[in-house]
């Protein structure tokens, strides 16, 4: 897991999305501008954007953006209804096997929320699981249907290993593993026995395991427990969200999709809120956190923490966040106040 090296001025694909997508996109670029970070931006189409304008929710020339520039940044995506048409986001991890999902949650001062202190990574296996789309009617009348949960040894020896590396690079003590192998003893046996295999590689790092309903009532008993949380697709989809909710919900939380490969995509992790589309009241803190992410994987470290400086500033003072986390300013007045707080 070697740092890739990637251009002083990488391309990265944006899908900006749909609904409040433009609007936090065009605020999150002219941030990321303002730190410095050296990112030349490719526009392309995904989601209901894209399905109503070419009748495709991906079209082949994103997913060749992608493919070529091997970044991307992407705003909240619809899938349309019907049409046999799967979700982008799963139809993206898979295509370019974005095996690992970083979902951390991070307290920031300002922001409304009834826990302090939390700092949690969340690392979520990203491909398999229930989420590998082995499903199917059992009748002909639709009356049973069933969901076959895939979990192999190499899937979960990478998810674990990377959730173990990010621990070393970032300094952090411990990795808890979660799932419920309790009951489910084959599938969720073989991601625990990997994790207690993989964990005597780093004895520097504390290693734990807890049963996923437990897990759940300790993050909102005590998050402060927690420091790396590694798990499968479907527990690790659920419990994201949770930690979210404990630092003020989707709305700040960001978000990365990883692979062996070279290929990341960084992404708004929240719905599009049509019903407030086009007011410029949207709150594009969770995109503009992943474009920090962004700018780190890529080595603008500098820029990185002047962009995260700049939105912990304007979010701690209620004139300048906006209306959703209790402020009085919209998206571009929030916009501004992290550009004043980067450049003064």
């Amino acid at each position: 897991m070697n740092p890739i090296p990637y251009p002083a001025a990488p391309t990265v694909s944006l899908i900006e999305g749909d609904g409040i997508g433009p609007e936090i996109s065009a605020a999150t670029r002219r941030v990321v501008e303002a730190a410095g970070g050296r990112i030349a931006w490719e526009p392309v189409l995904a989601g209901m954007t894209a399905a109503e304008q070419l009748n495709d929710p991906l079209p082949p020339a994103t997913l060749e953006s992608i493919k070529k520039n091997q970044l991307a940044l992407k705003g909240p995506l619809g899938t349309p209804i019907g049409g046999g048409f799967r979700s982008v986001n799963v139809t993206l991890r898979q295509t370019f096997d974005l095996y690992a999902n970083v979902r951390p949650a991070l307290t920031i001062p300002g922001v409304p929320s009834r826990f302090a202190g939390v700092d949690i990574v969340m690392v979520r296996e990203n491909t398999e699981d229930l989420y590998a789309g082995v499903e199917h009617y059992v009748d002909p009348r639709r009356n049973a249907a069933e969901s076959i949960c895939i979990i192999t040894r190499f899937g979960s020896e990478r998810v674990i290993t990377y959730a173990f590396e990010y621990a070393r690079r970032h300094g952090r003590k411990k990795v808890t593993l979660v799932h419920k192998a309790n009951i489910l003893k084959m599938t969720n046996g073989l991601f625990l026995d990997v994790g207690r295999e993989v964990a005597q590689r780093y004895p520097e790092i504390v290693f734990d395991d807890l049963i996923v309903d437990a897990t759940a009532m300790k993050l909102v008993i005590a998050p402060e427990r927690f420091d790396v949380i590694v798990t499968m697709n479907l527990f690790g989809d659920i419990l994201s969200d949770l930690t979210a909710g404990l630092i003020g919900g989707l709305g700040v939380a960001p978000a990365a999709n990883i692979g062996d490969g070279g290929c990341a995509i960084f992404e708004a992790v929240h719905g599009t809120a049509p019903d407030i589309a086009g007011q410029g009241i949207a709150n594009p803190t969770g995109l503009m956190l992943s474009a920090v992410m962004l700018l780190e994987h890529v080595g603008q470290d500098e820029a990185a923490a002047r962009m995260r400086r700049g939105i912990h500033t304007a979010l701690a003072n209620p004139e300048t966040r906006t209306g959703d986390l209790g402020g009085k300013t919209n998206t571009a007045g929030y916009a501004d106040a992290i550009v004043r707080a980067i450049t003064s």
